[in-house]
């Protein structure tokens, strides 16, 4: 198990981090390159991040540990994604969750179907393999949401108050 890995040179202090303002993500998919994607896009966005590399421990995981946000695969060796989502209502998850799957949109969709029946947001559905500059957008917008700050990240385009134009 590989938890709160770092990039080479960053301190270790998680009070710091947090204030800092970096956030807990963690990446449950059992296939190395797609998690350590993944873990770069997010780092880029600022957040600390855990690793899982199975259904077990993405459950085992939630179960000691908070999280911000948590990316999920659909399809794991060792189970399936809906498993790591009860899990995650069992310990009154109450943070967004983004699910990156090589599975169909209709698995996806249904996976946002049993995410709402549990309680939890699904923030972002995406196919793999993952556009990593979709996903880094997505975690910098739930970074200032949560900092109380407004989004100024969209697809295509820069917006907030700051770039609102008058008249």
């Amino acid at each position: 198990m590989r938890s709160d890995q770092r990039p080479v040179g960053e301190h270790a202090d998680p009070q710091a981090d947090k204030l800092l303002g970096l956030l807990d993500l963690l990446v449950v998919d059992d296939d190395a390159t797609q998690r350590m994607l993944i873990a770069g896009a997010a780092e880029k966005a600022g957040y600390m991040v855990t690793h899982a590399e199975s259904c077990a421990e993405g459950t085992a995981l939630v179960r000691v540990k908070h999280f911000d946000c948590i990316t999920l695969d659909l399809k794991l060796e060792d189970g399936d994604g809906a498993d790591v989502m009860r899990a995650m209502a069992a310990v009154k998850y109450d943070g967004p969750m983004i699910v990156i799957s090589g599975m169909n949109s209709q698995h996806r969709r249904a996976s946002r179907d049993l995410a709402r029946s549990l309680g939890m947001e699904l923030l972002q559905s995406f196919p793999k393999p993952i556009d990593l500059a979709a996903l880094r957008i997505s975690l910098a917008n739930l970074r200032s949401t949560v900092a109380g700050l407004p989004i100024v990240h969209s697809w295509g385009e820069v917006c907030g108050p700051r770039f609102e134009r008058n008249g």
